[in-house]
């Protein structure tokens, strides 16, 4: 064969190849539009079409299933022990949450009346309302109760020079006899922020069931947090239980 048919050859069968390359590659390109065109079409198609009630609930984080409400508990709630609980003032946005309780009685530690929303809940719920009105501002401290207290912790004198909160010791001792009573459970103690009145309450009470003081002020100071008041707690340090010993007492911490 000579060279220039040779040649011919090699450059009809390049040719051949290139062509082919090109139809290859532009049957590609095509396909390539032709599925994102399809990709396009689905995502408007998807965006256009409606959302069903079933799929919003589904996928809605703040949708409520059922159409039933959240439950939300009061202000400063826990549980104290089987069958008592403590919290702040209780809202109306709180009454279903405190449905869920079953509550038998309420012990409020205020002195101003009780709104009637909430006295409609009690009613219509069979709940029985004890009221212990223990005045909520400080009284000024005389000089030589300040002195004596002052000199129980001279390390931190400087710390404790502030007001008394008058707080009734009878008062506390009877509404400690209505936490007692195991005929009053399940029982809500509270007062306006349940943190004072109810700290010290449930403070006396944690002495009756043998806590000691370290423990009882950790629980108090949790939940005053930065309104904490060591008048308070010397309240509460000072408490005689003595009275209050003869009692039964049905709790979880208590039984040995």
């Amino acid at each position: 064969m000579k060279v220039a048919e040779l040649q011919v050859q090699l450059q009809h069968h390049h040719h051949l190849q290139q062509h082919q390359r090109q139809s290859k590659q532009k049957e590609t390109t095509q396909m390539c539009r032709k599925i994102q065109l399809d990709v396009v079409d689905d995502h408007h198609h998807h965006l256009s079409r409606p959302v069903s009630s079933d799929a919003g609930a589904a996928d809605g984080c703040d949708e409520v299933e059922d159409g039933e409400d959240f439950f939300i508990p009061p202000l400063n709630f826990s549980m104290v022990d089987n069958g008592i609980f403590r919290s702040g003032f209780p809202e109306p946005a709180n009454f279903s949450f405190l449905q869920t309780l079953g509550l038998r009685s309420i012990i409020y530690l205020c002195p101003e009346p009780y709104p009637e929303a909430n006295k409609e809940f009690m009613k219509s719920n069979g709940i029985k309302l004890y009221q212990f009105g223990i005045e909520g501002h400080m009284v000024s401290m005389s000089t030589s109760m300040c002195v004596e207290f002052v000199s129980s912790y001279s390390s931190l004198g400087s710390l404790f020079l502030e007001p008394f909160v008058n707080i009734p010791e009878d008062t506390i001792r009877e509404a400690l006899k209505v936490v007692l009573d195991v005929n009053n459970h399940p029982v809500l103690i509270h007062c306006k922020r349940g943190k004072h009145r109810t700290g010290c309450l449930v403070g006396c009470l944690r002495k009756l069931q043998k806590w000691c003081l370290s423990s009882v002020f950790d629980e108090y100071q949790r939940f005053a947090a930065a309104k904490a008041r060591v008048s308070d707690q010397r309240f509460v340090e000072l408490f005689d239980i003595s009275s209050l010993k003869h009692l039964p007492m049905a709790f979880s911490c208590s039984k040995r």
